[in-house]
């Protein structure tokens, strides 16, 4: 009987026996109702509060105290494009021989890998559609519809992007506007009186062999080459190579801020941890900010909750045995002396793993 008054949803008496029953509990536990009557709809107090930006439960158990999960008020309550998704096939860790190369790792629901387009070679205005929760990932998606060819394709939601606004990829040479340089001006004057507050980026040195110049509008979730960012602009989805897929800058909340370009050559950006790198001025970039920056700060509140993500539990080294990892052995709680290491014996905090320096890393990340 407990149960039937924690539930969250709402249902309605439909016979005579549910209405005797619930009179029965109430009267246990002691609560007062107001008089029920078949065919009238019985409200439960919700258990859980989503203020739009977390959403908390009540401590109706100890593992749910501490539980905080981001807002999905925005989010599509349906599942994915079937299309647009492929099955995951899980291995335990395991590789091909049946051993154990990847610790912690086993179990887990089932998964569906959605596929996110990192290259945007799609020329044309695509309209959102909606945006979905991605269990692959920190980020939210956006579902996106060709506005011409009705194909839809999954992107990374960044900050500030609603269903119903229209992006637009500049990757492709179909996407891009060409123009004259005399009739530049004539030509923003134009776009500008068709569409108030839009920002457009007119670049003279962004000029083709052929004589002509690109445009492209600044708006957030539109895919351009770095050399069409303006310096200082705020990006993520950034690629390492020329036309290729987006490999920076892809996780919730991160982005990367450009700190140069040019028509040829490299650009260099600053990425969120201090890094600052050299990039192929041809590589794509998205603006803006990727969604979803309140996920470093979810807390799953329970172990099974690790468990139902594919985690396994992880064991410390001073727990085990000597021939099982360095820390091992010994009476009570002890190390035997040593730097802390993997149970492969490599040094696990402060050692050096970068076997050469890259060549593309202007100044490497601050390290404590």
């Amino acid at each position: 009987m407990a149960k039937l008054f924690i539930s969250v949803c709402v249902w309605y008496i439909e016979s005579e026996m549910e209405l005797m029953a619930i009179q029965r509990a109430s009267a246990a536990f002691g609560s007062r109702l107001r008089p029920l009557a078949i065919g009238q709809p019985v409200r439960r107090m919700a258990n859980t509060t989503d203020d739009g930006q977390f959403k908390s439960w009540k401590p109706l158990a100890p593992t749910l105290r501490q539980r905080r999960m981001t807002s999905r008020k925005e989010l599509h309550k349906g599942g994915p494009v079937r299309e647009l998704t492929v099955a995951k096939r899980r291995t335990g860790g395991r590789n091909n021989t049946g051993r154990i190369t990847c610790r912690h790792r086993g179990g887990g629901a089932k998964r569906r890998i959605r596929l996110v387009d990192f290259r945007r070679k799609e020329p044309g205005p695509q309209q959102v559609v909606r945006l979905e929760y991605d269990p692959g990932r920190s980020a939210h998606i956006a579902l996106i519809k060709h506005m011409s060819t009705g194909k839809l394709s999954y992107i990374l939601a960044p900050v500030g992007l609603k269903a119903g606004a229209v992006v637009q990829s500049y990757m492709s040479p179909e996407s891009v506007a060409a123009e004259t340089p005399a009739d530049s001006a004539e030509v923003a004057e134009a776009d500008s009186t068709e569409v108030p507050g839009a920002q457009e980026y007119t670049s003279e040195g962004l000029k083709r062999k052929t004589g002509t110049q690109q445009r492209a509008t600044l708006d957030v979730g539109n895919c351009m080459p770095l050399k069409m960012v303006p310096i200082g602009s705020v990006v993520h989805n950034v690629g390492l190579h020329p036309f290729g897929r987006a490999q920076l800058a892809r996780s919730a909340g991160a982005a990367a801020q450009v700190l140069f370009t040019a028509p040829t050559g490299l650009a260099q950006i600053k990425l969120a941890s201090g890094e600052i790198r050299r990039v192929p001025v041809d590589a794509c970039a998205t603006l803006g900010r990727v969604g979803n920056a309140n996920h470093k700060h979810e807390l799953l509140g329970s172990a099974g909750a690790r468990r139902r993500r594919g985690w396994r539990p992880t064991v410390r080294g001073t727990a085990m045995n000597t021939h099982d990892h360095p820390h091992g052995g010994g009476r009570g709680k002890s190390k035997g002396n040593k730097h802390p290491r993997s149970p492969w014996g490599k040094l696990a905090k402060g050692g050096k793993t970068r076997l050469k320096p890259n060549s593309m890393v202007v100044r490497a990340r601050p390290r404590r």
